[in-house]
């Protein structure tokens, strides 16, 4: 049975980032540039700790109307966020994904 996981990897400018990815390998939640792995590694801790929370989530809507979503940290920084979505059920579908396959502790390490 296929199960969520994480995938960390080293971008070519040599920073480091990671992706949540759902049992169907789609990706449901995009980390931000790091320069250091230890601070990537520790972004997935974060998405682990925080993202069961629903107050740690982030509704938004861009200026080109598209929908989306970042999760917080308890200090308010953002660890990830999404993609954008169409509609705000579809974004709220997302949120509920990586509530569900946030806590993963499967990483798959390509850095």
């Amino acid at each position: 049975m296929a199960s969520s996981y994480y995938v960390l990897r080293k971008s070519t400018d040599g920073q480091f980032y990671f992706v949540l990815r759902a049992p169907s390998g789609d990706v449901v939640l995009h980390s931000e540039m790091y320069v250091a792995k230890a601070s990537a590694e520790n972004g997935i801790a974060s998405v682990q700790n925080n993202c069961t929370q629903d107050d740690r989530y982030s509704r938004n809507q861009a200026s080109n109307g598209k929908f989306y979503f970042n999760l917080k940290a308890a200090n308010h920084q953002v660890i990830g966020s999404s993609q954008m979505y169409s509609t705000t059920s579809a974004r709220d579908a997302g949120i509920d994904a990586v509530k569900k396959n946030g806590p993963s502790t499967n990483i798959k390490d390509e850095a």
